[in-house]
């Protein structure tokens, strides 16, 4: 019998604290963005400058792990320079691979930087094999993250159908908009996080207290309400609660995270090569944590896929920083199927 597939554990570093915590706990790779709306987590206190993404690379690479960078939202035609010069800073700092959507910014990283390795980002929203083989042929992608909509039998319908290696997330945050395309931030805000880098960008986001309790608001929209000591979550619209026939409730996605630990053997069977862990804009405790759990939960599947099981410790864990402090299993588990 063939040893199983490694599998890379791709963690998120919204900086350098974050990225160390990552390579200190098990991490393969981490992944970036530099400071601006070329990565889709643009906000104030993350990512990285030329010195902080410099030392990150010395530190990870010291220590054997890759260095991914995001350069995952949309430029348009007066910001053109801007997403090449981006491609070009990353490439001259010897990132391992980094993480597109544009097809046009593709084609200038193939031509500029024939030797830099190239990701499909899940910004790209290629949901069957025939679409990622042609990022493949088109722009030699060599790796796509696939979108956070499909079962587990069309992940592995898409793995038996192309040669590129396949990514999935593992952990973390969900959106219920085309993996991050927010057309209700955008509506909200008139600013489109697909090409800006931020869903309820900072500006538009107000806090305050009232008679009724902790309000929040996108742009003057109310979003949310808490009552004193209630735990409050970042202001999106569609993980807010609204009032809908009377009652008010989380009427368009509920707050959690997805986990897919239980299905690690599955993963590891299908020949999935990288597992991805959300949370750029999570803390350095939470990338620690995080990445401790998935490194040794990945490492005992390896050894023993059969026996496997999530232990309940991990799952205690996980489920203290996941959002609402629950989890689901997402599309991967349609059990009506």
């Amino acid at each position: 019998m063939n040893a199983p597939t490694p599998i890379e554990l791709v963690c998120p570093a919204g900086g350098l604290p974050a990225l160390k915590a990552a390579v200190d706990n098990g991490a393969n790779c981490v992944y970036a963005g530099f400071k601006d709306d070329t990565n889709a987590r643009n906000f104030t206190g993350l990512n990285f400058d030329e010195n902080s993404l410099k030392e990150g690379i010395r530190y990870a690479h010291d220590r054997g792990v890759k260095v991914l960078i995001a350069l995952n939202t949309y430029p348009q035609t007066e910001n053109w320079p801007r997403w090449t010069a981006a491609v070009d800073r990353a490439a001259d700092y010897g990132v391992d691979a980094i993480i597109l959507a544009d097809p046009g910014l593709m084609a200038y990283a193939q031509r500029a930087h024939p030797n830099l390795r190239l990701h499909l980002s899940v910004q790209g929203s290629a949901t069957n094999y025939e679409a990622i083989n042609f990022y493949h042929e088109r722009f030699g992608i060599q790796r796509a993250v696939l979108p956070r909509v499909l079962s587990l039998a069309q992940v592995e319908q898409v793995i038996a159908n192309t040669p590129v290696e396949i990514e999935v997330f593992g952990f973390g945050g969900l959106c219920v908009m085309v993996e991050g395309r927010c057309a209700l931030s955008a509506y909200a805000t008139g600013t489109s996080p697909n090409c800006n880098g931020a869903c309820s960008p900072g500006k538009a986001v107000r806090w305050e207290q009232t008679p009724q309790g902790l309000e929040t608001r996108l742009n003057g929209i109310l979003i949310d309400r808490y009552a004193e000591g209630e735990r409050t979550g970042y202001p999106t619209i569609c993980k807010g609660r609204f009032e809908v026939d009377e009652e008010t409730y989380y009427a368009i996605e509920e707050p959690a995270s997805l986990n897919t630990l239980e299905f690690l053997p599955e993963l590891v069977r299908m020949g999935i090569r990288a597992i991805k862990i959300e949370g750029r804009q999570r803390s350095p405790a939470y990338v620690a944590q995080v990445t401790k759990i998935w490194r040794e939960a990945i490492d005992n599947c390896l050894r023993d896929p059969g026996q496997f099981a999530p232990k309940a410790s991990w799952m205690a864990e996980l489920n203290k920083v996941s959002e609402g402090q629950s989890y689901t299993l997402g599309a991967y588990n349609r059990p009506w199927k």
